[in-house]
């Protein structure tokens, strides 16, 4: 533990002596198969690693919230501590923003420098804006673009078809591999949710603001929201659109994310550099935060982030194996649910986790900065 950490730690509180016996104590994290093995202590070993260098105390403060006697409670606090130092003595808590990626596609027409100020302003002038101002899809062909409002995000119709959901060589939570059939069509954003486009609902009075989007470029991918957070932005999408606004469920999500295909990634079995915004896919990365929307290529739905990016949130209670799964497209709910699935990966994470079945889970009222999510609605 450095002389800075011991400091902070000394004034505030905490056992110093532990938290540095601790660091000498811990073993290296060997996480087995893509995802932990499914046991609590698996579990609380991945949300460490996804956090350990975190620079976001609302990231530790989510793990206490989990594990209030987990195994890394005392680290925990002790690096909320030396967040909130350096925060009140006005140093840098986190690294600045990325840069805009030049390599990226352009933008959405919602997304130009001159259709911002539109945006922000409408939204601010109709925070509830009524159903009639919707823009209409003018088409739901597969393939075809709907964007329902200006505030909207661009979202991308994919047809029905039966595909295999699941892995049967993988972490236990993806088994057993099962035939799902999505009867119907649906819209699924092309992107995950943008910093601009939750700052709209923030405007309009739709949605928290959350300080991690502060010094985030407008089209980063909006994260540290929790189920709940994005619960109340699918809500606000529908007041101002009077569309059926919601998360794809995690059937839905799975179908869309493999764009037809059947291995293990989208784009083949063995990953390949450049293909998602992970620690180990290559440029553009950096560890302090994910990519901008549409860096990386889209996969053949034409859907961009599925892999990599942050994590997304999806529909679903969380189930520990899909035994008695449904096989449509129905969300698979509990009573009183509480922990949902997140789906995807993150830009944190290596190439093991970009494989298109793996799942994980959080409580629904957890923010976390790896965290986010991209809406869907039915087309019937």
């Amino acid at each position: 533990m450095g002389q800075k950490t011991w400091m902070v730690c000394v004034l505030a509180g905490l056992s110093c002596t532990g938290i540095a016996a601790a660091y000498d104590r811990l073993p290296p994290l060997q996480l087995a198969g893509v995802v932990p093995k499914n046991s609590a202590e698996q579990f609380e070993l991945a949300f460490w690693e996804s956090i350990k260098d975190s620079k976001q105390v609302s990231d530790y403060e989510a793990y206490l919230k989990a594990y209030p006697k987990g195994r890394f409670a005392a680290l925990a606090q002790a690096r909320i501590a030396t967040l909130r130092a350096a925060q009140s003595h006005g140093a840098p808590a986190a690294a600045p923003p990325p840069k805009e990626i030049a390599a990226a596609p352009p933008p959405p027409a919602s997304r130009t420098p001159a259709a911002k100020a539109g945006n922000a302003a409408a939204a601010k002038a109709a925070p509830a804006a009524p159903a009639a101002a919707a823009l209409p899809a003018r088409a739901t062909a597969p393939g075809a673009e709907i964007k329902d409002c200006p505030a909207c995000p661009s979202l991308l119709s994919v047809p029905g078809g039966v595909f295999t959901m699941g892995n049967n060589a993988s972490d236990p939570s993806e088994k057993p591999a099962h035939q799902v059939s999505i009867e119907a069509p649906f819209a699924i954003g092309r992107y995950e949710v943008t910093v601009q486009e939750w700052n709209a609902c923030v405007a309009a009075g739709g949605c928290q603001k959350i300080d991690t989007a502060a010094g985030a470029p407008p089209n980063a991918p909006m994260r540290d929201v929790s189920w709940d957070d994005a619960q109340q932005y699918v809500k606000w999408l529908g007041s101002v659109s009077g569309k059926p606004y919601r998360l794809p469920t995690e059937a839905e999500w799975e179908f869309a994310a493999r764009g037809g295909t059947t291995t293990r990634y989208w784009w083949g079995e063995q990953m390949v550099q450049g293909k998602a915004n992970c620690k180990e896919c290559g440029k553009p990365w950096q560890n302090e935060a994910p990519a901008n929307v549409g860096s990386f290529a889209a996969n053949p739905f034409g859907l961009y982030d599925t892999s990599g990016g942050v994590w997304e949130w999806v529909a679903d209670c969380w189930h520990n194996n899909f035994k008695g799964a449904p096989a449509d497209a129905r969300a698979w709910d509990a009573p009183d649910c509480r922990v949902r699935v997140i789906r995807g990966g993150s830009w944190r994470e290596g190439a093991s986790y970009m494989v298109t079945s793996t799942r994980f889970k959080y409580d629904a009222d957890v923010r976390h900065s790896q965290n986010g999510f991209r809406v869907a609605r039915s087309l019937r």
